[in-house]
């Protein structure tokens, strides 16, 4: 069933020869399986060289990326995840400890990290979004992550004269808001 969501425009492509790690949850391995196959393809067809890695479960996914992304060796670290509701708090509290950890390490880190982790209510969910009807989100997480490296890259071919104006500018603008 589809939702009505709509997606970003146009993709940028970050250069050939971008590294990604993938660090995948072996937890629903079903469905991490295909999300990491849809990562895989679309890192393939960007030129990018894939490296990866496994984890026991979603909950091990921050501490993995953090440890790939420490090595200073990936452009970009996607974590492949599924989380599925059951009858008990468990999902609330993995999923929301998921979901910061990995915003955390987005903030620390130069790396592009994506939110590459499904929170679904059923397994059948589960399996629209990993290449059924909902398409297959694993190639939306490294999308994501491409397009982080492509704007990083744009930004490091700025001149430095613009990237120094546009932080005078950014700062100028807090200052006036405090």
């Amino acid at each position: 069933m589809a939702t009505g969501k709509t997606r970003a425009g146009g993709r940028a492509g970050p250069h050939r020869g971008t590294r990604v790690a993938i660090v995948r949850a072996r937890w629903n391995e079903e469905v991490t399986l295909a999300l990491e196959r849809g990562a895989i393809e679309r890192a393939a067809d960007s030129g990018a060289s894939v490296d990866l890695f496994e984890v026991a479960g979603s909950f091990e996914l921050p501490a993995a990326v953090a440890l790939l992304a420490d090595t200073g060796r990936y452009d970009a670290v996607v974590p492949i995840g599924c989380v599925i509701r059951g009858e008990t708090p468990h999902f609330e509290y993995i999923a929301q400890s998921v979901s910061k950890g990995l915003m955390d390490l987005t903030l620390t880190y130069p790396t592009a990290i994506p939110f590459g982790v499904l929170t679904c209510d059923s397994i059948e969910q589960a399996r629209e979004r990993a290449g059924g009807t909902e398409g297959n989100k694993g190639s939306e997480f490294m999308d994501a992550a491409l397009e982080m490296v492509a704007l990083r890259q744009a930004l490091t071919r700025a001149p430095s004269s613009a990237r120094r104006s546009a932080r005078k500018a950014s700062s100028a603008s807090s200052r006036s808001t405090r």
